[in-house]
């Protein structure tokens, strides 16, 4: 047996390999959550941008990692429902920010708690509350490393 392939490199390995299919589950169960509130989840992220702060579209497709055609898509829903306003920005004629409203933060609000419900629902199952916390511990450094990536990527 190699050195490397020791049983515990093997399961950290096989760990690995589903972290992208672990990682797909959870957005499905956000999905599911989310429809509790009538939001989509690209919806969703939008206004988690821009609870941050105001964008153009070219910023928050570049967030999204989508095409700006796709953002404005989306943004054109959320205006729809009052959840966000498009406003000129002073001094650059040609550049419009999006801007949570009210009701967009009041909608956002609701949809983080049905989020956050969906996924106590899910860690519920668990016999060990150490590993329901351990759960949501990885989680929160999830939502570290992306504040770092961010910073890194776009000095915000």
């Amino acid at each position: 047996m190699n050195p490397e392939e020791t049983p515990v490199a093997t399961a950290v390995d096989d760990e690995c390999r589903t972290l992208g299919r672990t990682a797909a589950w959870l957005a499905k169960q956000v999905e599911i959550g989310l429809g509790t509130v009538d939001l989509s989840l690209p919806q969703y992220r939008i206004l988690g941008l821009l609870d941050e702060s105001s964008a153009a579209s070219s910023h928050l497709a570049e967030r999204l990692a989508v095409r700006p055609p796709t953002v404005t898509s989306v943004a054109d829903g959320l205006v729809a429902k009052g959840l966000v306003e498009r406003c000129a920005v002073a001094g650059d004629r040609r550049r419009v920010d999006h801007v949570l409203t009210a009701e967009g933060h009041r909608v956002l609000a609701e949809a983080d708690m049905a989020v956050d419900a969906r996924l106590r629902g899910v860690t519920d199952a668990m016999d060990d509350p150490a590993a329901t916390e351990a759960a949501f511990r990885g989680l929160a450094a999830w939502r570290i490393a992306f504040a770092a990536y961010t910073r890194a990527r776009w000095g915000k």
